[in-house]
């Protein structure tokens, strides 16, 4: 879940949500599809912790061509021409880049990628949070069994609001917790989760299963409105959790946050100071005018 991957701990990294992820995947996809694996060197075991040593890792990938990038929930998964899969978990820091052959090595490179024309495909994670890996293509769902318990995707397949709200009066349930398990809708953490609750004006600890219809419709329209704004800016990056694109460029969305890390600052809503407070662990930003 993606509450669970940040709720545990205060002082735990935010992990990137689904405007992140999909914004590397639009990115790849033009960037690296057709393009034929040349040779591929890993600095350490940092991001291969599925693996014994590097060459496990880096011999599974020699020779293939890159047929297809596709998001699985908040994976990368890029269908290769020998029949398997290379996944990418960006976790709070993982950063894939394209890169010229010329281009310096960054710190904090770990896995370079090289095609026989046209560069390079770096995958760049100080932290050490992201994680690689090669499996056959028939394995994805039992590698990553929580892929087959994914919700809503509402990026990939929109859903109606009359729908959405079926789901949302089926659960007994806080909104928050509940918009930021990825079994009820896939990609949404901390940032987003706080941005989508003050555009509906409903507050973090309101049950789902309370909601009338026209708050149901305010719901889904924040919803999907507040993911597709974030992807249009090329997603959020925050000091807490700087986020980088393919080209090394950061998400502008962090200038068009309107609660989130903002306490203390006046509300556009109300023009009253915008509040946070510990639920579950994290900071949670709100408005008075949620209800």
């Amino acid at each position: 879940m993606s509450a669970a991957r940040a709720k545990s701990s205060s002082v735990k990294a935010l992990v990137f949500e689904l405007p992140e992820v999909e914004t590397v995947r639009r990115d790849l996809e033009r960037e690296v599809v057709g393009r034929k694996i040349k040779a591929v060197e890993a600095a350490s075991m940092k991001c291969l912790r599925r693996y014994r040593n590097r060459k496990s890792f880096t011999s599974q990938l020699d020779g293939a061509k890159m047929i297809d990038v596709r998001r699985v929930g908040l994976h990368l998964v890029i269908e290769l021409s020998t029949g398997m899969l290379l996944v990418m978990s960006l976790g709070s820091s993982g950063s894939p880049r394209r890169n010229a052959n010329k281009h310096p090595t960054v710190p904090g490179t770990e896995v370079v990628i090289s095609f026989t024309q046209y560069g390079q495909l770096r995958f760049v994670d100080t932290e050490g949070t992201g994680q690689l890996f090669v499996i056959p293509s028939e394995d994805l769902n039992t590698v990553l069994p929580e892929v087959t318990q994914l919700g809503l995707d509402p990026v990939s397949a929109p859903i109606s609001w009359t729908e959405m709200g079926r789901l949302l009066l089926q659960q007994d349930t806080q909104l928050k917790p509940l918009i930021t398990d990825d079994r009820f809708v896939v990609g949404i953490g901390q940032i987003y989760a706080d941005e989508i609750l003050f555009e509906a004006g409903l507050r973090f600890d309101r049950k789902a299963n309370t909601l009338s219809t026209q708050e149901i419709r305010r719901l889904h329209r924040a919803l999907v409105g507040t993911l597709h704004d974030a992807m249009k800016y090329r997603g959020t990056s925050v000091p807490q959790r700087p986020f980088l694109d393919p080209f090394g460029e950061p998400g502008n969305f962090a200038n068009h946050l309107k609660v989130w890390g903002r306490h203390g600052e006046l509300s556009e809503r109300s023009r009253a100071p915008i509040k946070r407070t510990k639920f579950r662990g994290q900071w949670t930003y709100y408005c008075d005018t949620q209800v």
